[in-house]
């Protein structure tokens, strides 16, 4: 297979997870949050991933586990900055925002740009390169889903608060 189609399919495969992330985003904000475990349920399906460590072809090295690991920190960054809570009818809802799709488009053009150049410039092997971004990908999941977590206790304990104002109201 040449490298032509193996980029292309990368390409397509990413884009593909681009179109299936923003239906479950979609999804998810029409109906209610219950528990935060539903939030925090990807990021630990994602973990048994780093099973590919065991291969050695998968091994990036600490320098490339580092930048993996920093880029993916601050990507998330904006991935927690469009990720919010609101109460409709005394339930707490994930928002829905078109930044969110803006900045998830953003990651995975840079990411596959990422990919490209690093592989050719720097001569990265394709499979460290894959361990290089599922480390990436778990490093931005991981601190996006607890920012997301922290947001909704704080909204259900706001949430809380305003059921306990009523009932002293009808006291």
């Amino acid at each position: 297979m040449s490298k032509d189609v193996l980029v292309m399919g990368s390409v397509v495969v990413s884009l593909a997870m681009v179109v299936i992330v923003n239906l479950v985003r979609v999804r998810n904000t029409k109906k209610p949050i219950r528990t935060g475990k539903h939030i925090m349920l990807p990021p630990m399906f994602m973990a048994s991933g780093a099973l590919m460590y065991l291969i050695p072809i998968f091994r990036p090295t600490l320098n490339e586990v580092w930048f993996a690991i920093i880029a993916g920190m601050l990507c998330s960054i904006l991935l927690i900055k469009t990720s919010n809570f609101e109460l409709i009818d005394g339930e707490i809802y994930l928002q829905r925002s078109r930044l969110f799709l803006v900045v998830l488009i953003a990651l995975v053009a840079a990411r596959m740009i990422g990919k490209i150049l690093i592989a050719d410039v720097l001569h990265v092997d394709a499979g460290q390169m894959s361990g290089m971004f599922f480390l990436l990908a778990f490093s931005m999941i991981l601190p996006w889903r607890i920012g997301m977590l922290m947001k909704y206790l704080q909204m259900k304990t706001k949430l809380a608060g305003l059921s306990g104002n009523r009932t002293q109201q009808r006291r």
